[in-house]
């Protein structure tokens, strides 16, 4: 294996740090960015192979210029770009204050346009590079009470699919996403939350070493896109296709499987700063068994078409 330079912002924890820790285990060289240095340090002592830290916010344009020229100060270079960098925020649209949402979009969106022309302008200038932006399930189906992290993966998976467009003057330049499901990670805990429960991942959960597994993949073997979820196929294909049902099922499914019964009052969570994570939550699910956990969804998802059928 030959040793690559990869940046990766949102390293700080979830995704972000589980792929550090798996492209520090294949002998790469890494600059880890994200807003709190002290996440970034503990990331960094995970890894073991010395990682280059740069404190960055990717909101701020010049953050990302100081991260990318630190990066081709140290190494001369940089091959793989990661960026998993993201917020969230529960409640419903009209209950999110205005701030909240257009940060959000900030970050989660332009945010993600702003690494993109970053990386993209050094990958230009020496010449080949991948991009790899993690996206979500939720860029292709919607769900209640996150209006604003829908919207803003809506927007990125747009965004990227442009930019694979756009570079296909450069055969060594590559722009791929990955769409991950449920993953066991703090954002949810760490979410601004305006729905008066605290937040979690529905059934199936992959864990965060699920996915850098992918992501790592796709540095390798460069793909458009990726999928990484064993009820995505499904969900997606109810919302295209029977968008009747689902419409009728997402929002009790999310009520019981999206939120805990654990009461939080209105909070903003990390949304406009870092904070301090709390790793795991109230009524986590497990990835196994899958049949398991399908079978919890198909049972709420029973229960609620009963409601929605009239009553003798």
């Amino acid at each position: 294996m030959s040793s690559r330079v990869v940046v990766l912002t949102g390293a700080s924890s979830g995704i972000g740090r589980a792929a550090a820790v798996a492209f520090a285990a294949r002998g790469d060289r890494l600059v880890l960015a994200a807003r709190a240095k002290d996440d970034l340090d503990e990331t960094a002592a995970a890894c073991g192979n010395d990682p280059l830290v740069v404190p960055t916010d990717i909101t701020r344009r010049e953050d990302l210029d100081r991260l990318v020229a630190q990066a081709v100060a140290a190494y001369g270079r940089v091959d793989v770009w990661v960026d998993s960098a993201a917020v969230m925020a529960y409640g419903k649209f009209e209950d999110l204050p205005p701030e909240v949402f257009d940060r959000m979009i900030g970050t989660d969106l332009l945010g993600s346009a702003n690494v993109a022309r970053t990386a993209l302008r050094q990958f230009r200038a020496q010449g080949h590079g991948t991009l790899i932006g993690v996206s979500s399930l939720l860029a292709h189906v919607t769900v209640p009470y996150i209006s604003a992290y829908v919207t803003a993966k809506w927007g990125q998976r747009g965004l990227f699919r442009t930019l694979q467009h756009e570079t296909r003057d450069a055969p060594d330049i590559h722009v791929c996403t990955v769409a991950p499901g449920s993953v066991d990670t703090p954002i949810y805990t760490s979410a601004a939350n305006y729905a008066g429960f605290v937040g979690r991942p529905p059934p199936p959960v992959d864990s965060a070493e699920r996915i850098a597994a992918r992501v790592v993949r796709l540095a390798d073997k460069p793909r458009p896109s990726a999928s990484v979820g064993a009820t995505n196929r499904l969900i997606e294909l109810g919302f295209t296709l029977f968008p009747p049902v689902y419409d009728a099922l997402v929002t009790p499914l999310m009520r019981r499987g999206g939120l805990s019964r654990q009461e939080i009052a209105g909070t903003d969570g990390n949304v406009f700063g870092a904070r301090p994570r709390t790793e795991g939550g109230p009524g986590r699910w497990g990835r196994l068994p899958v049949g398991l956990a399908v079978a919890a969804v198909a049972l709420a998802a029973g229960a609620s078409v009963k409601r929605l059928l009239p009553h003798k």
